[in-house]
């Protein structure tokens, strides 16, 4: 396919520019990676977003295989070299952040990020070593946190009398939606610590679309769910007051009411920054294929109606107009050329910007690759 594509973007229009990058590695070897990019093709509106010295955060996402983590890391790479501390996170539990900037970023800490001209940061959320924590915290205190949860609501008794039925074994296990919890926290991580003010912009290269629906809907679910929760708790604990007044038990167990409320303001706090488009961007990236335009509008449709901000549509992994020369690669642009089509009459996808990225004849691998590929899609 690469010797195809070379040879196609020799046989290219007068319009058309041939950009060539050398990419230099430890190793001594410099292959090349090339792209034939049109003269006439959209920007992707950068100077709009370098432009703020506020925070802002940026969502990349979309179907599987169609380059988000590319796209995110490239946008990361750009923001740190004009000026701007940078971080990018990787929600997506089967990573490839790594692979993408040639460095080891596991373990679930911010690692930096060399060779730009701000400071940049990586991280790939582990949620192996997540879920370690989750049932250390919940066996600590040899695994009490059902019965004082119970306890708090005046129903101590009903625990040890079900004690059979091992009810803190439900807080041994990770509960369905705890990946994208720990993604959750560390938005909030961002938000409210001190030590992350300093970067003023966040890039979050995300997980396929239903991994990342769920993300962005967790907020809401949650406020509900501890909503109810509270509700419940106030209801039993008026029920059980009196009762607890005969034999003097007078005092008040707050603290667990205390930490729901705490936790809901946060789950809000999220669930506004989500939607809020002075600091909240999502990006959609997809390819010129008809499943995947598709699913972007679904994608897109969603993101409406959680009220999240979408103003940008990547087309990646686009042909050159010009292929002549190469009968596979003339097919393959001319259903390239129907699913870009489809995005001009797509009711959810006509009113994004739309920006065409060209497919490279190599992989994009480390800060001068992905610089290079900054450069070609964020204009």
């Amino acid at each position: 396919m690469a010797a195809l594509l070379r040879r196609a973007s020799q046989s290219q229009s007068r319009g058309s520019l041939v950009v060539t990058l050398r990419r230099s590695f430890a190793a001594g070897f410099s292959p090349q990676v090339r792209s034939v990019v049109s003269s006439s093709g959209a920007t992707g509106g950068f100077d709009e977003m370098v432009a703020a010295n506020d925070r802002k955060y940026y969502m990349v996402g979309g179907k599987g295989g169609v380059g988000k983590t590319s796209c995110a890391a490239s946008l990361a790479v750009k923001f740190a070299n004009h000026g701007h501390p940078t971080i990018v996170v990787s929600t997506d539990p089967a990573h490839s952040l790594s692979d993408s900037f040639a460095q080891d970023l596991t373990g679930g800490v911010l690692i930096p990020v060399e060779g730009v001209d701000s400071p940049l940061y990586a991280l790939e959320i582990n949620p192996e070593k997540s879920r370690e924590e989750f049932r250390t915290a919940s066996q600590k205190n040899s695994g009490g946190g059902i019965k004082d949860l119970m306890e708090s609501m005046g129903l101590g008794a009903m625990v040890d009398q079900l004690g059979d039925l091992k009810l803190d074994e439900l807080l041994d296990t990770p509960p369905p939606g705890l990946d994208e919890a720990i993604s959750i926290s560390k938005v909030m991580q961002f938000v409210e610590s001190p030590e992350y003010s300093n970067f003023t912009r966040v890039v979050f290269d995300t997980a396929p679309t239903g991994h990342t629906l769920r993300l962005l809907s967790l907020p809401d679910f949650l406020d509900a769910s501890l909503g109810k929760m509270m509700k419940l708790k106030k209801k039993l604990a008026s029920a059980t007051a009196a009762i607890k007044s005969v034999f003097g038990k007078q005092e008040e167990q707050k603290d667990v009411s205390d930490k729901l409320d705490q936790l809901r303001e946060r789950m809000r706090t999220v669930r506004d920054l989500f939607r809020d488009s002075d600091m909240m961007e999502f990006i959609i990236v997809t390819i010129p294929a008809v499943m995947a335009i598709s699913e972007s509008s679904r994608l897109c449709a969603s993101l409406r109606k959680e009220s999240v901000p979408v103003q940008r549509l990547i087309v990646n992994q686009v042909l050159p107009q010009s292929v002549s020369e190469c009968r596979f690669c003339s097919v393959r642009r001319k259903d390239q050329l129907r699913a870009l089509d489809m995005i001009k009459t797509d009711p959810e996808l006509a009113r994004l910007s739309v920006v065409e990225a060209p497919l490279f004849d190599a992989e994009i691998r480390g800060v001068p690759a992905l610089k290079f590929m900054g450069n070609m899609i964020w204009k």
